[in-house]
């Protein structure tokens, strides 16, 4: 099945029912691409990430960044953080978002994968901070890393192999009914940068 069968692959919807991912492809060049990811690497304030699982305080491998226009408290997995400003690369990527999606965003989550090693287990990005059924713009770099879906009531899966430079989207009724994942795998051993360009409600 050919998910990216018509000129303009980012009006695609992976997925089959409740809910809207466009895959835009790659949206950079590899020079551009290889410049942010060296810039986000070295200028974001990374920290491991933390979460309250079980009553239990949990340090992960994978780092994380949050940043905004305004300083922005985001609390998820019973963790609170207050944003960083946008950084001038981030800041640009973001315009870049917004005018390849056609969206607003006011901050951003950043996760460092360092290798294969780290993932992210299924989840959905539904916490009351953020704006209901609003867009999410995901943009990657480094290394090519596996993308999936998972509906929460027929658990049919979709996934997608996410490119350095590349944007993906999730909108509409996305986070209400499909859990997404990144998956560990043995064969990459280099890192992924991860942005994710959300809307925060007051």
């Amino acid at each position: 099945m050919n998910l990216f069968s018509t000129e303009n692959p980012q009006d695609d919807n992976l997925l089959p029912y409740d809910g809207v991912v466009n895959y835009f492809g790659t949206v950079f060049k590899k020079e551009e691409a290889d410049f942010y990811l060296q810039k986000l690497l070295t200028t974001i304030e990374w920290r491991n990430d933390e979460a309250i699982i079980f009553g239990k305080l949990i340090t992960t491998k994978r780092k994380v960044a949050w940043y905004a226009e305004q300083p922005f408290e985001y609390t998820y997995s019973k963790i609170t953080k207050r944003a960083l400003p946008f950084t001038k690369e981030l800041a640009e990527l973001k315009t870049i978002t917004e005018n390849l999606t056609g969206e607003t965003y006011n901050s951003c989550l950043l996760n460092l994968y360092h290798d294969g090693n780290e993932g992210m287990a299924w989840h959905s990005d539904d916490e009351k901070d953020l704006k209901k059924n609003g867009a999410i713009g995901s943009l990657s770099f480094g290394a090519t890393r596996k993308f999936a879906f998972k509906h929460k009531q027929t658990k049919e899966t979709v996934s997608v192999v996410l490119e350095h430079g590349s944007l993906l989207v999730m909108k509409d009724t996305t986070q209400t009914h499909w859990l997404h994942r990144l998956p560990p795998t043995k064969t990459v051993n280099s890192p992924r940068v991860n942005l994710t360009f959300r809307t925060i409600v007051r």
